[in-house]
């Protein structure tokens, strides 16, 4: 029985990586993303035996999972985050994404969208292609810069160069959301890459690291964030870097409790939360599940909720 939300998805897309590693790159705008003294192949297959926790873990907890293989060349050290480059949503649209690295551009492949239809029984309707704006040097980097509230058609993105505000704009006149754009730093006062590591959107949660927002908007976000009717869970900058706001609540069944939620997140998300906030959000879900993605956070500068592609099969 598939379980139904409008909020969260029942089902996602992975891609397993081939060629893993620290990405020069990306490392100039990522300030969470770290090179380690790691022989490339054993770091790799690190990050192969991470994902490979991630995938029977969501599977464990009643997730539809579709695992895509990289392929080894071109090498694509971020393959493992395919959510910066394709979105499913549930009238059918598929959303191609304009992504700021060369190196990342080489991840959209036909075959992996084609298996994730395919697994997940998603018919697209029509294609939106945003990956012209490369050319203009201006991107919008899926659902790494966009997190949205599915439920009062909001899209909340925090500008940086991987996500430019025209973009945004574009992407929401076609899907019809409103646009909530703003600023937002780290401690160091450096724009965040993406919005998706400061805030995430659950049924009846809003985890979002109130201190990264610039002063001239915070009060307007949290506000937005509030009346949307969730708990505001407002996290730290500490627990920012931790990726404590780097999570995804997923819909799921079980038999004893029918339709239910769950939320992932990396072993240092659970680790870097502050009890309280942490027992706000059990509070808020059903179950959550914490899983060690460690090479993938240094090397890669992403978290659990960086691998994951939604996919909202209708």
């Amino acid at each position: 029985m598939m379980p139904m939300s409008e909020q969260c998805a029942a089902a996602v897309l992975l891609v397993r990586p081939a060629a893993f590693g620290f990405n020069t790159e990306t490392a100039e705008t990522n300030r969470l993303q770290s090179a380690a003294p790691i022989e490339a192949a054993f770091a790799a297959a690190r990050a192969r035996a991470e994902f490979d926790g991630l995938a029977a873990a969501l599977r464990s907890e009643g997730v539809g999972v579709c695992v895509a293989e990289d392929t080894p060349a071109p090498a694509k050290p971020d393959a493992v985050f395919p959510n910066n480059w394709v979105s499913f949503h549930r009238d059918g649209t598929l959303v191609l994404y304009p992504m700021q690295a060369p190196s990342r551009r080489r991840e959209r492949r036909a075959e992996i969208v084609q298996a994730a239809c395919a697994a997940h029984g998603f018919a697209v309707t029509r294609t939106i292609d945003l990956t012209h704006h490369e050319a203009h040097g201006r991107f919008l980097e899926g659902t790494g810069s966009l997190v949205l509230d599915h439920v009062h058609r909001v899209a909340y993105a925090c500008r940086s160069a991987r996500t430019h505000d025209a973009v945004v704009g574009e992407w929401c006149a076609a899907m019809g959301y409103v646009p909530e754009v703003f600023d937002a730093c780290d401690r160091a006062g450096v724009p965040l890459y993406h919005t998706n590591v400061m805030l995430a959107i659950g049924e009846r949660h809003a985890i979002v690291g109130g201190d990264c927002i610039a002063a001239s908007d915070r009060g307007r976000v949290l506000e937005r964030l509030a009346a949307s009717g969730r708990e505001v869970i407002a996290i730290t900058q500490e627990e920012v870097a931790h990726f404590a706001g780097n999570v995804l609540e997923l819909a799921s069944w079980d038999e004893s409790l029918g339709d239910c939620r769950v939320v992932v997140m990396s072993a240092s998300a659970r680790e870097g939360l502050e009890p309280a906030h942490f027992e706000a959000l059990a509070a808020s879900t059903d179950n959550l599940v914490a899983i060690p993605v460690p090479t993938i956070e240094q090397l890669g500068g992403g978290s659990v909720r960086c691998m994951i592609a939604e996919v909202f099969a209708s």
